[in-house]
Parts: C-alpha cells; structure tokens; sequence
C-alpha cells in the first residue's frame, strides 16, 4: 500500500519587493517516538482528560471554551477568532521576505522547526526560480508570517531540489550563554592539550549522513514491551558512570590511539 502523500497545512505567498511566489507548506518531520496512553494502575483503565469549570465542577464543551489574557488579578480580556485575524493584518497570508543573509551568518541555535515549500498549481516557474536563485547565491531570505496565530521569523532556504522554511526564534527568546552557572577552570587549557584534543577531533572526521543515525532508546523500549507481552523478566542494567581523567593529556593520548586504530 503505498504511503499517503502529506498535505498542506498553510497556503500563500513568499513575497519581496513586487515578486509574489503562491507556495503550499508541508511539515517536514514525522514523530517516530513510543507513544504511550496514561492508564489506572489499579484497573488498566485508560485515563481521560476533561476540560472542568473549576466554580461549577462540570465539564464544558470545546465550542464553550475561549481564549483569554489576564491583565490583572482575575481579570481577563477575551480574545475571538477574529480579533486574531485583526492581529494578522492584511499580510496574514504572506511570508514577508525582509532581506536575504548567507546561510552561514545565522546560528543553528536559532533554528527551531523545518517546513517543506511547494508551488501551488501555476506557479511551478516562479517557484523554480526563486529556489534556483537562492541556490547559486548562497543566501537565505529572513522574513516572517504568522502561522497558527503566532507570528513566526522564518528563513527561506534552498535544500535537495525544493525549498525549506525554517521557523527561526527571536533574539529575546534565546538564553544569555554568560548567564550559565558553572565553574570556571583554575587554569587555562595548555597548548599541548588543546593540539591533542584538535587532533582527536580530526582522527574522528566524517561527513554527517542522517540515515546511520536512528533511535536506540525507542527501539528499546519496543524490544522491552515486547518481552513483557511475552512474559519475560526485565534486566535492570546498571548505570554507567563517567570519570575525570587525572591526567588528561594520557586520555586524550589513549583515545587518539584508540581512534587511529579504529
């Protein structure tokens, strides 16, 4: 049986300066993680969750439920669906391209959930040469929608044939990396240790191929609820831990030695 093709989940523009490319948007990632169902341990019942009005005790509806924002203690600003669509604008079905940056400028750190871009019927030539075009530059177009009723900063870039949209975070949405507490080291790192360190580095270069990588946890976790259907004992392992190294340069020594040799 062959695999359902993804559907959209937004339909629009990429626009800048007077060039409008009508786009369709694909998600690009699929959980493949173990899912699980909360269950009454007493019975094996499986637990459901109801939304209940706190004053009265009664489950309300979905239809009943709205949004709302507290401006101050319990008091509360109730925002519809189209006071949403008032928020959007006019532009709401618009990815606004602000201006185009090599990709190397920006940070994976920004970087947070990965969409697929595709034309929409009629406009497979302007798509191809939009993606054609950020291909040769090198560049990547910053702009911003708003997707789910949030406004999103995004980066439009070119990938394997099709074009990417990447939903990118706000500079105030990232952690000051100086607030980090932790212990500084009493000395700097020597020369020696820091060539040794570089050249264990280099001694396990490779070209990063996704498809070696796959989820062990979860293939675990399956193995596990497979010998537990099947009555089996589980072996509880015990944890590993790791130590410092006394003397790091030995270390780094052994394990450039191990290296080379694997």
């Amino acid at each position: 049986m062959a695999a359902a093709k993804p559907r959209s989940i937004w339909n629009g523009w990429v626009s800048w300066g007077t060039v409008n490319v009508p786009v369709k948007l694909f998600s690009a990632t699929q959980s493949q993680g173990v899912s699980f169902n909360q269950l009454h341990a007493k019975d094996g019942a499986r637990i459901k969750q109801k939304r209940m009005n706190p004053r009265t005790g009664k489950e309300v509806p979905y239809k009943q439920i709205v949004r709302g924002y507290e401006v101050s203690p319990d008091k509360w600003i109730v925002l519809t669906k189209e006071d949403a669509q008032a928020a959007e604008g006019t532009r709401a079905k618009v990815v606004d391209i602000e201006e185009f940056v090599p990709a190397a400028e920006i940070d994976p750190v920004f970087y947070d959930h990965p969409y697929y871009v595709g034309p929409q019927d009629g406009g497979e030539h302007a798509y191809e040469v939009v993606r054609k075009a950020l291909e040769k530059s090198g560049r990547v177009g910053v702009g911003r929608f708003v997707l789910r009723s949030k406004e999103q900063l995004v980066a439009l870039r070119a990938l394997d044939g099709v074009m990417g949209l990447f939903t990118l975070r706000f500079a105030d949405e990232l952690i000051d990396p100086g607030s980090v507490d932790y212990e500084e080291a009493q000395k700097s790192p020597g020369a020696k240790e820091v060539d040794m360190a570089a050249k264990l580095v280099d001694a396990l270069a490779g070209e990063f191929k996704p498809e070696k990588y796959h989820d062990t946890y979860s293939e675990a976790v399956m193995k596990i609820i497979e010998a537990k259907a099947k009555g089996e004992e589980i072996d509880i392992p015990k944890v590993e831990e790791a130590e410092s190294p006394d003397d790091l340069m030995a270390a780094l020594e052994a394990s450039l030695s191990g290296a080379g040799k694997s």
